[in-house]
């Protein structure tokens, strides 16, 4: 029987068919390079010079950070604890790293579990106060890898539409139904389920603080929309734990709603300050979970330098609850300050303090130019937002200092002013 040649490497080909196939090959690698060769707005960006994207910083993540031998104040991080520098977290990761190496070669479902991955995700199952937890290897496999596998065909995930990109993928994947709501607007949640068939499972999912525009989930209406239609609940904490609860437990434990939320997410790249995320719930769906989530099964172990600085920042964000209470201080005075200026900040209360420019180019040059004045800042433009919606993100650290603040808001004014944002 004949092989179906062009299932087979071009390689392999007999000589005759091979000069036909390869000649196919490289025609189809001209279509696509010719089609992809039509997105150029990087290239006209940077020709610009307003491009704002994969800024090398040549130290580590702190309050100040060096780019191009210049100090910069660092005004766009996630590490809303200030930790990734902090020695003790540091010495953990070393430390795992010499006694376990520096990787896991394999699947926690095959050769990828360690002890301090067992030990790690108990004292985040407690934390959060769910039953069990299991460990990813990024926050974005864990929504992905939930949400996506959860529910049937003729169940319901339902979401909040500035959920993060990455509840999304894990939508987009799943085979169930999918309803989406009216961000943070209840009445419209209420409506999608009543378009539900009581009977079917009915998931909802939510990010506890909205990581661009740095507003909260109303958890306490969810949970009772949820209870009253008979549906389950899963909030993504990735930027509540460390800022929100007891020793940031997250916004379910600022809330009260431990308890009535089914699934509790988190990553390690923000507070925590290393990388991969969890998710905590009951031991009937982490046992489903172990054996279905795909970026779970399919994907390598979290490494354990990665494992032992989550455990080492956990310690820290438990025992010294200063560091929480600094950080609502100077977020409260940054939002005070923006408010007077006149500056659109939208519904944020939280360390995630978006800065309206309403305009895709004006957002790059004010990016430049606050970074000229010696802060970063992250620019949120089309197509992750709406042409009318773009902003500046401006987000706060645990070890960010009064006067840190103080230098950069000055800057903002004098840029704002500048680009006529504000009077």
């Amino acid at each position: 029987m004949q092989p179906e040649y062009s299932a087979f490497p071009i390689y392999w080909l007999p000589v005759g068919v091979r000069g036909l196939q390869q000649e196919k090959y490289l025609m189809n690698m001209k279509l696509l390079q010719e089609k992809l060769s039509k997105y150029d707005a990087p290239q006209k960006a940077m020709a610009a010079g307003v491009y704002p994207y994969f800024r090398p910083i040549s130290s580590e993540q702190n309050t100040e950070v060096l780019m191009n031998g210049k100090k910069v104040l660092m005004f766009g991080s996630n590490s809303y604890m200030g930790l990734t520098n902090h020695p003790k977290v540091i010495e953990a990761a070393v430390e795992a790293t010499k006694k376990y190496g520096t990787g896991m070669a394999g699947s926690p479902f095959l050769n990828g579990t360690l002890d301090i991955h067992k030990e790690l995700e108990a004292r985040l199952a407690d934390y959060v106060g769910k039953e069990d937890a299991m460990l990813f290897s990024t926050g974005f496999g864990v929504n992905l890898g939930v949400v996506s596998s959860l529910t049937g065909r003729e169940d319901y995930v339902i979401l909040d539409e500035q959920d993060h990109a990455s509840i999304i993928e894990g939508r987009r994947l799943s085979m169930s139904k999918y309803l989406k709501y009216r961000h943070n607007d209840m009445e419209s949640l209420e409506a999608q389920l009543k378009k539900c068939d009581p009977d079917k499972v009915k998931l909802i999912v939510t990010d506890g603080v909205f990581s661009m525009e740095g507003d909260v989930a109303n958890l306490p209406e969810i949970v009772r929309l949820a209870k009253e239609y008979n549906a389950s609940v899963m909030v993504d904490e990735a930027h509540g734990i460390g800022v929100f609860g007891k020793g940031g437990r997250g916004t379910c434990d600022h809330f009260g709603v431990t308890k009535d939320v089914d699934l509790i997410m988190g990553t390690f790249s923000k507070s925590f300050a290393s990388i991969g995320g969890f998710i905590a719930t009951d031991k009937v769906i982490t046992n489903f979970l172990r054996h279905h989530a795909r970026s779970y099964i399919f994907t390598a172990s979290i490494t354990p330098g990665a494992t032992a600085a989550v455990n080492a920042a956990l310690d820290i964000m438990i025992n010294e609850p200063e560091r929480q209470e600094h950080l609502w201080n100077i977020t409260n005075f940054a939002l005070e300050q923006f408010r007077e200026m006149g500056c659109e900040i939208g519904h944020t209360s939280t360390p995630i303090i978006p800065l309206f420019i309403r305009d895709d180019y004006k957002t790059f040059h004010v990016t430049r130019d606050l970074l000229d004045e010696g802060v970063f800042v992250n620019p949120v433009v089309t197509p992750a937002v709406a042409p009318q919606d773009t902003l500046i993100r401006y987000s706060l650290m645990a070890t960010h200092t009064k006067e840190q603040v103080e230098r950069s808001i000055e800057a903002i004014r004098k840029v704002f002013k500048k680009h006529e944002i504000i009077k």
